[in-house]
């Protein structure tokens, strides 16, 4: 497939494993802007590359309106510097959430797991009890 060729709606959804409905929202909350011909959308290879920088955002937890300003940043002018900085910005925030939320999750499977046991603990002393007890 040639670079610069577009690409309809359906190779688009089997490119990248994603529904119609998927590509149009996300037209809808202009993060792509394929190229209209009647009801027929067409997508560049600059859809493409929004389309997979989009994916990965949605993979890492950033919210679709961080995804737009950052992807907006694009045109600015410089060298993607600015794209850059606020890129890396909202990751590092980004990523110190993540972290936190597996050390709560990590108390949590702990807190489970020791609740497990003293669940186990009663139901056997329980059985011992009714055991005894005919």
């Amino acid at each position: 497939m040639s670079e610069d060729r577009v690409m309809t709606i359906r190779e688009m959804c089997d490119a990248f494993e994603v529904t119609p409905r998927t590509l149009r929202f996300y037209e809808q909350k202009e993060l792509l802007f394929p190229i209209r011909e009647g009801q027929k959308r067409l997508f560049t290879k600059r859809d493409r590359a929004r389309l997979k920088l989009i994916l990965r955002g949605k993979r890492f937890g950033f919210s679709l309106e961080e995804i737009r300003q950052l992807l907006d940043l694009y045109d600015v002018g410089d060298q993607q510097q600015s794209q850059l900085e606020q890129t890396y910005e909202v990751a590092r925030q980004r990523l110190a959430d993540m972290v936190r939320q597996r050390d709560d999750l990590n108390v949590a499977i702990e807190e489970l797991k020791e609740q497990m046991v003293w669940g186990e603990k009663m139901l056997a002393t329980m059985k011992n009890r009714k055991s005894a007890a005919e």
